[in-house]
């Protein structure tokens, strides 16, 4: 049998690995993602200012700006690992399971409830907490789904080119691409929901994301490029030419 050409074998070498999504590290990643992308779109519907920084400046931002970027960071794991169609089943189910729950929201808003004045104060409450919450999720479905799937695309093509290798630029690379698609997108649903209405407020709103939600991002690419070389080393398959699964 004859051995395998230089160019046959450089192929091979290129060829990117990933691991099946049928595994309990796959369940476990999806399950958080999904509940970080709920939390955040809850807290996404408070407007929050951070300030004066200085002088008369202040942040303009939401209340899911801390917990967003996770949802990034466990999307880069998903694509890297195992796949972009594994990535896109995994962005898919987390936009189900938003929709799932604003669905129960408004139900929840719409059950009759006692009539004393806490049962009134309590029903106030959660009309203005949780009834915007739906336009959040609209706002996060568009601009998380473009920027999600634009991340998990630059990723897995980068892969598809450089292998295991320069895993930090690939990351950071498709960092920068999806999280200026989602945080444009969001932010331009979003802005009129928490209450602004200038534009000065607007791309004040739109900068400090993008520039806060990369630069975490950018700042926990070792602990990412860890957690990523720590699943293919405990997921069994990985390496093991699996294909793409559908």
């Amino acid at each position: 049998m004859s051995s395998p050409t230089p160019a046959a074998a450089r192929q091979a070498r290129q060829t990117p690995s990933y691991a099946s999504r049928g595994s309990s590290h796959y369940d476990l990643i999806l399950t958080l993602m999904c509940v970080v992308i709920i939390i955040s779109n809850i807290g996404a519907s408070k407007g929050v200012v951070l300030g004066p920084v200085f002088g008369d400046f202040s942040i303009i931002t939401d209340g899911g700006f801390f917990l967003f970027p996770l949802a990034y960071i466990l999307g880069d794991v998903i694509s890297e690992v195992y796949g972009f169609k594994a990535a896109r089943r995994a962005i898919y189910m987390g936009f189900a399971m938003a929709a799932f729950a604003v669905l129960s929201f408004a139900v929840i808003i719409a059950l009759p409830g006692f009539d004393d004045a806490y049962g009134l104060e309590k029903q106030s409450a959660l009309e203005s907490a949780l009834g915007p919450v739906w336009q959040i999720v609209a706002a996060s479905l568009f601009g998380f789904l473009a920027g999600q799937l634009l991340n998990a695309m630059v990723l897995t093509r980068m892969k598809a080119r450089f292998s295991e290798r320069a895993l930090v630029g690939r990351l950071m690379a498709s960092t920068g691409v999806g999280e200026f698609a989602d945080t444009l997108i969001f932010c331009a649903i979003a802005a009129p929901v928490i209450g602004i209405t200038d534009a000065g407020q607007f791309v004040n709103y739109v900068i400090f994301g993008f520039v806060y939600k990369t630069a975490v991002e950018f700042l926990f690419v070792p602990v990412t490029s860890a957690v990523i070389k720590a699943i293919k080393k405990r997921e069994p398959t990985y390496g093991r030419a699996v294909p793409e699964e559908a």
